[in-house]
């Protein structure tokens, strides 16, 4: 894997949306383009990131506010883990796991020319699934996660990666007893 480049695996077309965007045409575009997040830029460069889970947190935050009256840049995370795409699979691999983060957007001279997600290493490399797996169930979300379930009889856990496709969502626990996000489920 030491040998094989990001830009040998990452996926070129990039769901963006412009720093002008605000939080109720990000969770439209997400919802359409069924992703679980979305890269903020202006023209090709990298601004910032906007997941499902910044629109959540911001609507739990502030459940009067109106959505289309706050920028996605507003609440982006102000430093954004990046990578070549001459960098290996290994140092994506190895940046996601210090990062706890499950996509880098790939920057080439100070643009973005793509992206690679967890989900597009598994299918190159699914021998890693173990680790991510591990990723994806350490550090403060469990704790989020046991307090968010205490006192319910089914399984909800707020955001992970789910088991059967990879991406991060909002996961139930199957009959099966594996977690996966809704349209998984729905669709056994």
């Amino acid at each position: 894997m030491d040998n094989i480049k990001v830009s040998d695996v990452m996926a070129r077309n990039v769901d963006t949306v412009g720093k002008d965007s605000n939080l109720i045409e990000c969770a439209k575009k997400m919802v359409r383009k069924k992703t679980g997040g979305l890269i903020i830029v202006d023209k090709k460069k990298l601004l910032g990131f906007i997941s499902s889970k910044d629109i959540l947190w911001a609507l739990i935050k502030n459940p009067k506010a109106d959505l289309s009256k706050i920028k996605a840049l507003d609440i982006s995370p102000k430093k954004i883990v990046t990578i070549k795409p001459s960098n290996t699979l290994d140092e994506a691999v190895d940046k996601m796991k210090k990062s706890k983060i499950y996509r880098l957007p790939v920057i080439d001279k100070k643009e973005l020319v793509g992206i690679i997600k967890m989900k597009d290493i598994l299918e190159f490399y699914p021998g890693l699934y173990d680790e991510f797996r591990e990723l994806s169930e350490v550090g403060d979300e469990t704790e989020k996660i046991k307090s968010l379930n205490c006192g319910e009889k089914e399984e909800t856990i707020p955001d992970g990666i789910c088991e059967e496709c990879g991406e991060r969502d909002s996961l139930y626990r199957g009959e099966n007893g594996i977690l996966m996000c809704a349209s998984c489920l729905a669709s056994i």
